[in-house]
């Protein structure tokens, strides 16, 4: 019988789409249950995953405002709503991500490898009315893990009578 001592531990992930919208903090809420339902030696890591890009200019070319970092406002952002989902208790599990590009491509991209995606049915962005938003759309699609679109912000947990 042969082992893979001295290979090292990957360790099971789960990725979970934010925006700060109250559909991506059920996002986080639920990634958070199913990281708890995973069995093993080892707890799911859970990436809460925001993504940031420049819009895309009308036929000029605007840059940022002086002293605006795009970055430190996605991690405001993300920080906020891990605080408001979850208050003094955030899971030692989970790893605020912030990436730069399109949404939808850069959760595709880590769905590679994941045990599951986790996104809401609609953030920030989308039209009022609509079932699902275009991200969560793109990543069921296409993602390379099974995803999971949680749609509205009531309790809808497995458990919940």
């Amino acid at each position: 019988m042969s082992t893979n001592a001295g290979a090292p531990v990957v360790r099971p992930r789960i990725v979970v789409g934010v925006d700060g919208s109250e559909p991506s903090r059920e996002a986080l809420r639920w990634a958070v249950r199913q990281a708890g339902l995973v069995t093993g030696d080892v707890v799911p890591q859970i990436q809460a995953v925001i993504v940031w890009d420049f819009p895309a200019p009308y036929g000029f070319g605007a840059p940022p405002l002086p002293g605006w970092n795009a970055q430190e406002v996605a991690r405001g952002v993300i920080d906020q709503a891990l605080s408001e989902t979850f208050g003094e208790n955030v899971p030692g599990n989970l790893v605020p991500v912030v990436r730069e590009g399109s949404a939808a491509q850069v959760l595709i991209g880590l769905s590679e490898g994941a045990l599951m995606t986790v996104v809401g049915s609609r953030g920030h962005g989308g039209f009022t009315g609509m079932l699902i938003g275009s991200v969560s759309a793109k990543v069921a699609e296409h993602a390379h893990s099974p995803v999971l679109v949680v749609h509205g912000d009531q309790d809808r947990r497995p458990d919940a009578a």
